[in-house]
């Protein structure tokens, strides 16, 4: 029971860390600052699933990253693109809707 609970969690928790690295990228933010920010939130997330996730989010065009090599370590920012801060909106929707029925079905098993 075990392996299924953690497979059933993870895949629970794949789609609410896309949901939660979209919010926060509506203003700019390089890994580590975003994975601070998270954590932050209460949503840990390691690097080894960010960095995948953030190429992804980039390969559809929700994010665009930007060098910055003014400093002496360059480093990579990730932003929002217009589609994907329209994206981010509907799926906020979406998932606002879905949490209360899903609270209403659980909140009825008590």
């Amino acid at each position: 029971m075990s392996n299924l609970l953690d497979s059933l969690s993870t895949e629970l928790r794949r789609g609410t860390l896309t949901l939660a690295v979209l919010s926060q990228l509506q203003t700019q933010q390089y890994g580590y600052s975003l994975v601070q920010l998270l954590e932050e939130s209460g949503i840990a997330i390691e690097q080894s699933t960010l960095y995948p996730l953030l190429r992804r989010l980039e390969k559809q065009e929700l994010v665009k990253s930007i060098w910055d090599t003014t400093e002496s370590r360059p480093r990579k920012y990730y932003i929002l693109t217009d589609l994907g801060e329209n994206v981010y909106e509907k799926l906020k929707e979406e998932w606002l809707k879905n949490s209360k029925q899903l609270y209403k079905l659980l909140e009825g098993e008590e």
